[in-house]
């Protein structure tokens, strides 16, 4: 472990797009916020982002942030999506969108459906992933760094087919169109191989020859978001652009989840780039109690080990108080060096 630190400042000026996750109660939103604190002090312009409902990440910094973006400190901004605006913005474009293609009677027959899929399940997910192409495709342009305080792996899993998921529930749409012969021909541009398998081949390849002008233009508009989600899915996949980092704590059930997290993503060819080892305690203790904690950490450290061999790893000491607001969390952003040594040191099982 003493030669595989996870070095945050290297990554902080390497990439353009962070991801940090990790099981709720961690220490993840604390942790982006430090990350994106850090960078900010280094000079980079940074866009901080949190996809949770709860909304977290105001809380963290003791301050309302909101669906706008806000400037918090010099070079650090900050952005809340609301779920429920998502939902709204998405089916409001939808709506916009097939104005322009569906006669009156199909019309009210979409805004029916739409309004239905307002509450349906998945919607939120589908709208949030839509807005999160957005950001990771125009935002990485804006800003030197774009950090997501999310839960990475099923997000990033689902952008990797969405392009190819999105022309087969497109398809369901177009088929209400009396006038579908010529759209069927839509949905054949649309899917590239027609295969789920290949979910990295370009949709830009396939032109929109032998298309009426109508339906070149439904083609447009669906192949314009197909491109979108595989510009998205591509900058996801890309180790010199992107990481993935996780924060856990030495506990069971922490290490279980990102294991599997980790495995999911490796396993789709997603760079995952280290772990965060957050809320250590220190290697001498006073009291019965915190004796016995302190060796059921050291088990769950060398667990730690032998599961993520491979993977850089800092080590976060259990702070004495809670970390809120921005001079807590700029504090707390100079452990991301200063606990470089502690993943170096020779100390207990825990520091090793």
């Amino acid at each position: 472990m003493a030669d595989n630190a996870l070095e945050i400042d290297h990554l902080i000026q390497q990439r353009q797009l962070l991801m940090v996750g990790g099981k709720g109660g961690v220490g993840k939103t604390t942790s982006a916020a430090a990350i994106a604190c850090r960078a900010a002090d280094m000079g980079r312009k940074v866009l901080l982002v949190s996809t949770d409902p709860a909304h977290s990440l105001g809380d963290a910094f003791g301050e309302q942030i909101g669906n706008r973006v806000r400037c918090m400190a010099a070079n650090l901004y900050a952005l809340e999506l609301d779920p429920d605006e998502e939902v709204d913005r998405y089916l409001d474009n939808v709506s916009t969108q097939m104005r322009r293609f569906a006669g009156p009677d199909q019309f009210r027959e979409l805004e029916k459906q739409l309004r239905l899929s307002r509450q349906s399940p998945g919607a939120q997910e589908a709208a949030l992933l839509e807005r999160l192409s957005q950001i990771i495709d125009e935002e990485t342009r804006h800003y030197d760094l774009v950090i997501f305080d999310t839960a990475p792996t099923g997000h990033t899993l689902r952008l990797l087919s969405l392009p190819e998921v999105m022309a087969a529930w497109t398809s369901g749409l177009l088929k209400h169109n009396h006038k579908a012969q010529q759209l069927g021909k839509v949905l054949d541009h649309l899917s590239p191989g027609k295969d789920l398998d290949s979910p990295m081949q370009d949709p830009a390849e396939h032109a929109n020859r032998d298309l009426d002008p109508r339906s070149q233009q439904i083609a447009d508009t669906l192949l314009a978001r197909q491109r979108l989600f595989h510009r998205a899915r591509r900058q996801l996949s890309d180790p010199e652009k992107t990481g993935f980092i996780f924060v856990m704590t030495p506990e069971k059930l922490p290490i279980l989840e990102t294991r599997r997290a980790v495995d999911s993503l490796q396993e789709s060819g997603i760079p995952v780039s280290g772990l965060i080892i957050n809320r250590v305690l220190p290697d001498s203790v006073d009291g019965a109690f915190f004796a016995a904690r302190l060796v059921t950490q050291q088990r769950h450290m060398e667990e730690i080990r032998k599961l993520f061999t491979t993977l850089p790893t800092l080590y976060i000491p259990l702070q004495e108080c809670d970390v809120q607001g921005i001079d807590a969390i700029q504090t707390f952003s100079k452990m991301l060096e200063d606990s470089q040594a502690l993943s170096h040191g020779s100390g207990s099982g825990s520091q090793a």
